[in-house]
């Protein structure tokens, strides 16, 4: 393959592990220039090598300063992780004002080992195609998906270096006066409260074992997924604040157009720091809408099972949907996702969902899960040694070629893509 020209790459706020420092090792390597701008100490602690640039000013004088920053030093691409953090949304208006490329990655659609590679931006954002026919056309001579996982997610490693980001920022402040986190809750709140909660696992999965034994003889059943508040796209790709508007509006919706013999299952996420009483929230509203016997709450649970016995699964768009649609289950996104595609998700109302939706298109989804797997993405893992080296290796050489979003069927086969 030809070697493209040399460029000049910028990486802003990226994931709380080397990996962006690694790309711009190989993307250095290969000829290109790199800078990096830190808003954070979290950010100087996550990055080794030349270019860097510290950010201490407001967020009212960033547009500017990054403006300026692209004519200054000839900026052609920017790298980033979250689209829609302050700062990152400021650079890439900015950054499609003046014709400089916006690549967005975070962790994978699909789960544990992928890392996204996305021009612009994710869910809402993206730009996969959201036209059934586009889809088949598009995925036509793909090579089958090999799901094998190659590189762990190590979740106290996460927790570890997660931990590192935050607390520097907080306690090194007068490095950076201005910088304000992104998150709901502090770091050090919710990894408490989530070692609490995971303290009490075996306890919560005994307990939901029984609430699903009790649905299942009971009548059909429906999935809620539920969603961290600290997900940045349940705010920024939906129409709710937060995650009570979103099951408020749902139960709503069950409770005058559901089956009456019909239950909603609503499932915990598996990292969720347990600050809010999910279960006793759950009752209240189950109660302010008529469904009191016919709504529940489980912690824990294996995922596939609850869905393969299921008549639907609705969230706001996490990638609990994609998975119900690999098993051929009926899903209804409330907000905007990559799956919000005639055929796949349900194109009708929460209404008619209960009782009109049906299973998606088999040879759809097969398509669609070919075609984000081999645009979107490069194999890898954040927080796993040998993972970062590969999502970095494959980072590079879709940056290096000009392949973002365009299909390498070496990520299908669970390759690394090399020059």
């Amino acid at each position: 393959m030809a070697s493209p020209g040399r460029r000049c790459f910028l990486f802003l706020q990226g994931p709380t592990n080397l990996l962006f420092a690694k790309v711009a090792d190989r993307l250095r390597a290969r000829g290109h220039e790199v800078h990096r701008i830190h808003v954070c100490v979290g950010d100087r602690i996550f990055w080794r090598g030349p270019g860097v640039t510290e950010y201490r000013g407001t967020l009212a004088d960033w547009p500017a300063f990054i403006a300026d920053f692209y004519d200054r030093h000839g900026v052609t691409e920017v790298v980033l992780l979250g689209e829609k953090r302050d700062h990152n949304k400021v650079a890439i208006v900015a950054g499609h004002a003046k014709g400089i490329r916006i690549t967005v990655t975070d962790f994978g659609y699909f789960r544990p080992d992928w890392v996204v590679v996305e021009r612009d931006g994710l869910n809402g954002d993206s730009h996969f195609p959201r036209d059934p026919e586009a889809i088949l056309q598009q995925a036509r001579g793909l090579p089958p998906i090999d799901r094998r996982v190659r590189y762990p997610h190590r979740a106290v490693t996460q927790a570890a270096w997660d931990m590192t980001f935050h607390l520097s920022s907080a306690v090194m402040r007068r490095s950076f006066p201005h910088f304000r986190r992104h998150s709901l809750n502090h770091p050090v709140v919710n990894y408490l409260a989530t070692g609490w909660r995971l303290a009490r696992g075996p306890i919560e999965s005994r307990r939901a074992a029984r609430v699903v034994q009790a649905v299942k003889r009971s009548g059909p059943y429906c999935i809620f997924a539920m969603q961290m508040e600290d997900d940045y796209s349940l705010r920024a790709y939906s129409p709710y604040p937060d995650l009570d508007a979103a099951m408020d509006e749902a139960l709503r919706s069950f409770a005058a157009n559901a089956p009456a013999h019909a239950h909603l299952v609503f499932k915990l996420h598996p990292l969720d720091p347990g600050l809010k009483r999910w279960r006793h929230r759950i009752a209240r509203l189950a109660a302010k809408h008529g469904v009191a016997g016919r709504a529940h709450f489980i912690d824990g649970g294996d995922l596939d099972a609850l869905i393969a016995g299921s008549h639907g699964l609705v969230t706001i768009n996490s990638t609990a949907g994609l998975r119900s649609l690999e098993l051929r289950c009926p899903t209804f996104a409330m907000g905007q996702t990559i799956y919000r595609v005639p055929g796949l998700a349900f194109d009708g109302t929460l209404d008619d969902f209960w009782m009109k939706a049906p299973a998606p298109d088999p040879a759809l989804v097969e398509a669609s899960l070919r075609l984000m797997a081999a645009t979107l993405h490069v194999r890898g893992s954040f927080y796993d040694a040998a993972g970062i080296e590969a999502a970095a290796e494959g980072m590079a050489y879709r940056l290096h070629h000009g392949r973002v979003n365009q299909p390498l069927a070496a990520v299908l086969r669970g390759e690394i893509p090399r020059d």
